[in-house]
């Protein structure tokens, strides 16, 4: 492997931690940012900082196809502070485009850079009531409105990831607690510490058949089973 990986979103709450992984692992890591402010942050970890709207297809399309990166990670998210309720319509309807069209323009990037691999964060929690643990292969939330066009964009997400001419690795990740996400402690129902999602996403750049992966803590409610054999991740890291 070239050991090249572009992590967009890298100065969001798992790309931080997962671009300091890499960066100890001996990978040569090219981080997106919106903001000219965070460039400073991406060095600090060791990143090479690439400032770029993931809507701008021609501009992501150049940014990818210069890091030549063996691996693309998508951990794209546009989301307030702690989930703040005030800002979260709006937030939902910018983090459903975001799903939709900003995927599509990082996986035709990826394609055009010749990448092999491509790592998406997508969501674990949002499985209709049925048996659990909920399998990967359990259906999604279509029923309730409030839910309909976050699963749909979800779908749509996983939908060009596995589609697409590359080794596509879909982790559906729990709800997220831990440094940076404006949670400190375990929220109910499949919860996943920030590190935890961080060390998912390095293990299944390097193993795993392409597919879903539920990558979330082992309190009954999702299966992770799937992870825990393709690629040995299990819940409880830390990073130091």
């Amino acid at each position: 492997m070239s050991k090249n990986v572009f992590v967009a979103g890298a100065t969001g709450a798992i790309g931080r931690s997962l671009c300091r992984l890499l960066v100890q692992d001996g990978w040569k890591v090219t981080g997106t940012t919106r903001s000219q402010a965070k460039v400073g942050l991406l060095r600090e970890l060791g990143v090479a900082p690439v400032v770029v709207d993931v809507f701008d297809a021609a501009a992501l399309r150049e940014a990818v196809v210069k890091a030549q990166p063996e691996v693309v990670v998508h951990q794209l998210t546009d989301l307030p502070p702690a989930l703040e309720p005030a800002l979260m319509t709006e937030a939902l309807v910018r983090n459903a485009r975001l799903r939709e069209v900003g995927t599509g323009n990082l996986v035709a990037a990826a394609v055009a850079a010749g990448a092999k691999r491509m790592i998406a964060q997508s969501l674990g929690f949002v499985y209709a009531a049925g048996p659990v643990p909920y399998r990967e292969d359990a259906p999604l939330l279509l029923d309730v409105p409030d839910y309909l066009e976050t699963v749909q964009a979800v779908l749509s997400l996983e939908r060009q990831v596995l589609a697409a001419p590359l080794a596509g690795i879909v982790l559906r990740y729990g709800k997220l607690y831990g440094p940076g996400t404006g949670f400190d402690t375990a929220p109910e129902g499949s919860p996943l510490h920030v590190d935890d999602a961080a060390d998912a996403a390095r293990r299944a750049m390097t193993a795993g058949e392409p597919g879903i992966y539920n990558i979330t803590e082992d309190d009954g409610v999702a299966s992770i089973a799937k992870a825990k054999a393709a690629f040995g991740w299990v819940p409880g890291f830390r990073l130091a």
